[in-house]
């Protein structure tokens, strides 16, 4: 007959009998050297080895109020209300002499008239329209700008409305694109990544993700190319901030802050370069 094996013990506290265990790294831990996780429960090392390999990416200071999501927010009501304003419509705002000028029309910037590819992003055709962006904005908004910091969250809006406008460019040249989906779909993006950087699981985020593209694909009037592109160009400019300093072997925080910033750069130029050479094949 074989003997029992014996119980496993905590690994801090060898003289504690424990059926638990770190689902990172699989020791054995007593409750007390326990915490919870996103996924099942982590030991205190695990969980502190977790917080050191994070903080590194950031170089601001937790912040409490998401101000720039708080600005951007109130940037967009404030264009919506001129719109209406000028049309004399809540509903039919589109009729707004803004509205003509700035939203997304190809041959126009192929024209000359640039401002358009940025302008659009703040463009809401309707109320219904205008609540839905903000609601996104402010849930995905204010997570992003806690963990990114503020100057690499305006980076990475920016980016993502710019990689909205240059698929528009590019694959949707017939159409008149407007409003901030395609940044709001660069913060899909972006949560997803700081999401696997924390070591969480981003299952929920890539679901939500899928459902708003195949709305994208069944509904009319839904610019898929926009969607498509700002996920694109938010989800690599947060990439190369929180992951290329790590695969370059960064060793100091000065480095981790000039890769992180050089890749960003290095996306935006992309960006403008695609639309620029849209531009050109349409002019």
């Amino acid at each position: 007959m074989n003997p029992q094996p014996p119980a496993p013990t905590c690994y801090r506290h060898p003289d504690r009998v424990t059926g638990l265990a770190c689902t990172r790294c699989g020791r054995p831990a007593c409750p007390q050297c326990l915490q919870s996780a996103a996924v099942g429960q982590h030991c205190n090392d695990c969980v502190s080895q977790g917080r050191s390999d994070v903080r590194p990416v950031s170089t601001a200071p937790t912040r409490t109020t998401p101000y720039v999501t708080y600005a951007l927010i109130a940037i967009n009501v404030a264009i919506f209300a001129v719109t209406a304003s000028q049309a004399h419509s809540i509903t039919d705002n589109h009729f707004s002499r803004l509205f003509y000028d700035w939203m997304l029309v190809p041959p126009a910037v192929a024209q000359g008239e640039w401002f358009r590819v940025i302008g659009s992003g703040f463009l809401h055709y309707g109320p219904l329209h205008l609540l839905v962006n903000m609601f996104a904005l402010y849930i995905l908004g204010r997570d992003t700008e806690m963990v990114l910091g503020r100057a690499r969250f305006v980076a990475v809006y920016a980016v993502s409305l710019l990689g909205g406008s240059a698929a528009v460019m590019w694959f949707a040249t017939d159409a008149f694109t407007a409003g901030a989906s395609g940044a709001i779909y660069g913060l899909f993006g972006a949560m997803t990544v700081i999401l696997l950087r924390l070591r969480q699981s981003p299952v929920q985020m890539l679901v939500l993700i899928a459902v708003n593209i195949l709305i994208s694909v069944s509904l009319p009037g839904i610019s898929l190319w926009g969607h498509l592109g700002g996920l694109l160009a938010g989800t690599l400019a947060t990439a190369g901030i929180l992951f290329l300093p790590e695969w370059l072997k960064a060793g100091s925080r000065d480095a981790v802050v000039r890769i992180g910033w050089g890749s960003m750069a290095a996306i935006g130029v992309l960006v403008l370069a695609l639309i620029g050479g849209a531009a050109a094949v349409l002019a």
